[in-house]
């Protein structure tokens, strides 16, 4: 999904150039640290008519929008702007949303002989991997464009802990951080490390061969598995639970 950030590094501009944006509308960036850009010689009122825009608008007289070949069209899930609680969360505090319903697919694939539709349908809740696709506006709501590939897991009910992998996805119950250290002194949260180990939950039916054909995993559900620690898609459950959802080529070892 396409996205724009500015930062003090990454502008070269001065404020004397800055007079070729006048005339534009008012700025809907958001900059997570406007002491870098003082630093830089910038200040906030530089940037009162700058906009960017990183989605593909999309406009009124096109009533609808139909992917090609592997393609989905996913209607975005807003974002929440407030807590359990009802505490309102600042837009830098929103979590950024990586699960929508379907809306519209494509025709889908052909691998040497054998044509594939698309495996999900439309209506579906979907995870997708957090930077894929393109992001468009469509009927005033933010949807994104991607490959089939791309989608992490179907939802089937609206806790992540019940969530159905595609293809080659593992979804797997993270292992709780260590308390203390092997000597006995209790660890704060902040020097905890994030745990690369836990119990494979569900996994998807695997990968396409050359022929079309599915290859089903190695692993399987009940497996306690050590993966790659920057990989897949971290999500927290209804009761405070971690989970992680990755591809099989990310999970290192079986444990036992």
């Amino acid at each position: 999904m396409a996205t724009a950030q500015l930062t003090a590094s990454s502008i070269s501009v001065t404020a004397r150039n800055l007079a070729s944006f006048e005339g534009l509308r008012p700025s809907t960036v958001k900059f997570a640290s406007f002491g870098n850009l003082k630093a830089a010689g910038l200040s906030q009122r530089s940037f009162r008519g700058l906009v960017v825009k990183a989605a593909t608008v999309v406009a009124p007289k096109y009533t609808s929008i139909k992917p090609l070949g592997d393609r989905v069209l996913v209607k975005i899930k807003v974002a929440e702007e407030k807590t359990e609680g009802g505490i309102l969360l600042p837009t830098t505090a929103q979590s950024k949303p990586q699960g929508g319903e379907v809306v519209a697919v494509g025709e889908g694939k052909t691998i040497g002989k054998t044509k594939l539709d698309i495996s999900v349908k439309t209506g579906a809740q979907v995870i997708y991997s957090k930077y894929a696709g393109t992001e468009v506006e469509f009927n005033g709501s933010p949807h994104l464009i991607l490959k089939e590939d791309d989608i992490v897991g179907v939802l089937e009910t609206d806790d992540i802990k019940d969530l159905k992998p595609c293809n080659d996805r593992v979804f797997i119950k993270v292992a709780e951080a260590e308390e203390k250290t092997a000597g006995g002194l209790l660890l704060t949260e902040a020097s905890k490390e994030k745990p690369s180990i836990g119990t494979v939950i569900a996994v998807g039916p695997g990968p396409l061969d050359e022929e079309g054909n599915r290859k089903p995993l190695s692993i399987t559900p009940g497996n306690t598995v050590l993966y790659s620690k920057y990989a897949g898609n971290d999500f927290k459950g209804s009761d405070g639970t971690n989970y992680i959802a990755l591809r099989a080529s990310d999970v290192m070892a079986v444990l036992s």
